[in-house]
This record gives structure tokens, sequence and C-alpha cells, in this order.
């Protein structure tokens, strides 16, 4: 196994990494009324794009294109105020790449075509390999050693996979592979699926990141599938190239993370697409042994800096809870619950299991339940939020599994 306490990607290999951060993240709305899912926040001082960018960084890939599109403006903001876009070479760099409109006036049409848009970006970096990532999902991975096994097996593409239980696989699209790890077919969502190799119980789901041979890539976009319009990797080019190219899938359970401990639920990964699972994976980073515990000081998820002053708690009860940077709090009961940065509670206000996200004002005896406030927001005192659905949706949204969201407020100085 590879040595988890530094990247092992090969020193000979020229990689430029790829990130696909368009995405709408239509299931989560009214998250993302105003913002791409990538930009939307995250345990109380992230947006969900810094986990991909902070895994590519940690594993020594500093050539990073970030590929944009819908409501792209606050991730464009999120990137330029707290991510250092240049460093010391030209070849150390984090770019973001609206729609060129290169091919034609048209948006991206899928992964593929995305990628295919911005063939000149991979022509003019000329690597030897290309890593195309999603922007979308909460995990750490070394993906070093994604690339490692890339090479080892002289595959044209490999993807990145999970296990997981078989009376899951109807929510994922299936891998199946031979026991060496060649990819034999591509299953979108199927009722059932063959276990994976060695396994009674799980099968192998893509995860949609892909590491590509740069001239398989090139030829695959440029010359196959030049002429075809709507484009995605995982449904139109991979299935098409079973046979004649080398296919292998990476396990991401066998991804050795620095840092990692017992506890933790060892190969993390969430696609936070829905309310339910958004809210349920910041639940996640909760608690003395968190499924997901971000205090890894082997592998930090990076973010933005915040010039405001430290968090101060005059009084209250506080329990189970993170309180972000420049946060007041003033005789307030706090459970279970995420507090993000620059928040006001005041006094006689109890927060119960929820998010309440930069810069809101939750004045005082109010009380919140299940609830999942955005920026900018101010809750009355004494109103009472998540105890009786049918009030709360006359003003604000009300997800099928019973979480109040309160929309993104009006930015305002404070």
């Amino acid at each position: 196994m590879a040595n988890p306490s530094k990247p092992v990607i090969a020193p000979t290999r020229r990689v430029l990494a790829i990130v696909l951060a368009g995405g709408k993240g239509e299931r989560l709305h009214p998250l993302t009324h105003e913002r791409s899912k990538p930009a939307v926040p995250f345990g109380g001082k992230y947006r969900i794009v810094d986990f991909v960018l902070s895994n590519l960084v940690n594993s020594g890939m500093l050539s990073i294109y970030v590929l944009v599109q819908y409501m792209s403006q606050s991730l464009i903001e999120h990137l330029r105020s707290n991510w250092r876009t240049a460093g010391l070479t030209r070849e150390h760099f984090i770019t973001v790449v609206p729609p060129q409109m290169r091919l034609g006036t048209m948006w991206y049409r899928g992964t593929a075509d995305a990628v295919r848009q911005n063939l000149n970006l991979i022509h003019d970096f000329d690597p030897d390999l290309v890593v195309v990532f999603g922007a979308d999902h909460i995990y750490r991975m070394d993906v070093g050693q994604m690339v490692q096994w890339h090479i080892e097996k002289g595959a044209d593409v490999t993807v990145s996979t999970i296990p997981v239980p078989l009376k899951s696989v109807t929510n994922f699209g299936i891998v199946q592979t031979d026991a060496k790890g060649r990819v034999m077919e591509f299953i979108e969502k199927p009722l059932t699926a063959d276990p994976m190799p060695g396994s009674t119980t799980h099968a192998l789901a893509s995860m949609g990141n892909y590491v590509f041979t740069k001239d398989v890539l090139v030829d695959l976009l440029k010359n196959h599938h030049k002429d075809e319009s709507d484009l995605d990797f995982g449904k139109n080019v991979l299935p098409a190239i079973l046979k004649s190219h080398k296919l292998y899938a990476y396990d991401f359970s066998t991804n050795a993370l620095p840092g990692l401990k017992a506890y933790e639920e060892q190969a993390y990964w969430r696609d936070v697409g829905t309310i339910g699972a958004y809210y349920q994976s910041n639940m996640d980073i909760l608690g003395a042994r968190p499924r997901l515990n971000l205090n890894n000081r082997r592998w930090f998820i990076h973010s933005g800096r915040y010039d405001g002053p430290p968090a101060k708690v005059l009084d209250g009860k506080l329990t189970n809870c993170i309180i972000s940077d420049g946060c007041f709090v003033r005789n307030a009961t706090i459970k279970n619950s995420i507090i993000g940065r620059g928040v006001h509670i005041h006094d006689g206000a109890v927060i119960e299991d929820s998010i309440i996200m930069d810069f809101c004002k939750v004045r005082s005896e109010a009380h919140l339940k299940r609830v999942i406030v955005d920026r900018f927001n101010e809750i009355p005192a004494k109103l009472k939020l998540g105890f009786n659905a049918e009030e709360d949706a006359k003003r604000y949204f009300v997800d099928p599994s019973g979480i109040v969201i309160v929309p993104r407020g009006t930015t305002a100085q404070r």
C-alpha cells in the first residue's frame, strides 16, 4: 500500500487538474437560488468547492482550472478572495474559466462537453495526465494515490469509485469490473447489480472523478465526439470505449489518508445534492467522534480567511456545536448546531439541530429547531421555526425531510 504520509504522485508525470464547478444544484433549492452548488456554504466556514480544491492541493497538484457556469459570481468571488490563485511559478495556479464559447454560442452541455470546449487549455499546458474532478461532493482524498494506480495499470482512463450496498445501487451509476479492476460495464442507476470482486454485499459506484492520459482524452473529444451535442463522460464517452481502451476503476475505500482517526468513517464521501443529504453531512462533523473529523492537521480543508474578531460568548449553554469566528453569543442555548462567521445570537434564543450561516442575527427568545438559515438573515424576536410545518411553509421553504430553510437575505455591512 502507498505510504499515506505524503502524496504519491509520480514526479515524472506532468498533471493538469480540471475542476467541473458549474452545477446548478436544483435539488438544493433555495440554497442555490443565487449561487451554484459548489458555492454553497458548509460546516461554518467552508464552501463545498473547498473540498475538491483542498484534495488537489494537499495531493501536490497545483495547476488547476476551475470551470464555472451557472450563478457563478458567488463562487468566483469566493475563489478570488480566499484562495491564492498564483504560486511561485507560472505552473502553480488556480484559474477560473467561464464558458468561452469557442465552439459556438452554447453553454457547457455535460461534463465531457465542458472539457471539450476548453481543449485549448490542455494543448497549451501540455500535461501527461489530466485529472477531471467534480466540485460538489464532501470528502477527503489523496488524489496522488489514484494517479499512481492509473500509472501502474497503464490505464487510458481511471474512474474513481466507492463501494455502496447492493440495496442502494438504484441511486448511483454502477461500475462493473473484473478481478484486476478493469471496467467491463457502466450501468446507470440499475434495479440490481452484481457485487464487486471480493464482496457479496457491495457494488462499485462512480464518484464522477477521472484520470485521463492526455493524448487519449484529446483524441476522444476532438475526433470521436466532436459533432455530438450533449456529452457526458459517464453516460456517453466512457461506455463507448470499453473494448477499445483500457479503463480501470480506482476503489476510493483503499485510499490511505494521513491523520485519519479510527472512529471516522474510513471512506467518507457524500453527494450533498439534496437538502436532507446536505444537512446530514453538516451534522456528521459534530460530536466527540464525528464521522468526518475536519480537525486533521495532516489534511486540512483550506478555506477563506476572516478578518473579523474571534468568537465571543458572554453567557449561555452550548452543547456539541461549532461557533465560528466573529460570533457574539449572549445568554443563549445552542445545541447540536453549526454557527457560521459573524453571527449574533441574543438573550434567550434557543438553537437546536440547526445550521446558521454567516452574518445572521437571531434576536431574543427566538427558537429554531432543524432549521437552515442562509446568510445575511435576521430572525425576529420570539419567532419559532421548526415546530409547525404548515405555519413555517407560509413564510419559508420546508423540505420534504422536514427541515425549514430560510433563503439568503440581503447583503449588508455589519
